[in-house]
């Protein structure tokens, strides 16, 4: 009996480390519901399998093989194809916007008013009059612009006026374009084009990632 189990711990040790080394560091950080989920299985495919007596090694070799498998095939997809990107990993939710709290937003991601604040506090910002942008990402943290007067080194210590706060927009991400975002900012293909030229860029597909900052243009870093 011991050495059975011996040998099986041995064997899942190895198998155990041999997936997160081709799936990828995510399912140590579980970075999205999804891989946290994944890695919750995974460990209890081990450890039923170690101690029921009627599996042997070739099961927990099969049963973790496939499950590392599948996984690799996920992250796979979601390197390559954005649809499965966005399915797998989800999308942030800007929960405040210019400095005002998006009630839809909130309702939708199921929080209410008091967490959102929790989370703030968690980050060092105690007051939701600070913020002037807010996003909840697809593992649950948040990310906070502030608005100039509250950022660390603020214009005030240099006595310099005050200066708009803007968020940056992805306009092209691995060569697709982000048409949701380029309309929203209020724009066409049309610009788009002639902002691509201006950093010589002709194909949208050449783009690694595209973004727009009002107050300093557009950032394009090619393939």
């Amino acid at each position: 009996m011991i050495t059975k189990l011996t040998f099986e711990l041995i064997l899942g040790f190895f198998l155990l480390f041999i997936i997160v080394k081709v799936v990828g560091r995510k399912i140590i950080n579980q970075i999205s519901p999804f891989t946290f989920i994944a890695s919750i299985i995974l460990g209890e495919l081990l450890g039923n399998a170690l101690y029921e007596d009627k599996i042997g090694a070739f099961y927990i070799l099969y049963s973790m093989c496939l499950w590392g498998f599948l996984l690799f095939i996920v992250e796979f997809l979601g390197q390559k194809l954005l649809f499965f990107r966005g399915l797998f990993e989800g999308k942030p939710a800007a929960l405040i916007k210019n400095g005002i709290v998006d009630k839809e937003a909130l309702k939708k991601n199921r929080m209410n008013i008091n967490q959102l604040q929790s989370l703030l506090r968690q980050s060092e910002t105690f007051s939701i009059r600070e913020v002037a942008f807010c996003y909840l990402e697809a593992n649950g943290s948040i990310s906070i612009l502030k608005k100039t007067p509250y950022q660390k080194t603020t214009v005030e210590d240099f006595n310099l006026p005050v200066k708009s706060v803007y968020v940056p927009v992805t306009l092209i991400r691995d060569g697709k374009v982000l048409w949701d975002e380029v309309n929203d900012l209020g724009f066409d293909e049309d610009w788009l084009k002639s902002q691509l030229l201006s950093k010589n860029v002709a194909d949208y597909k050449s783009v690694f990632i595209a973004e727009w900052l009002e107050d300093d243009g557009i950032f394009v870093q090619t393939y």
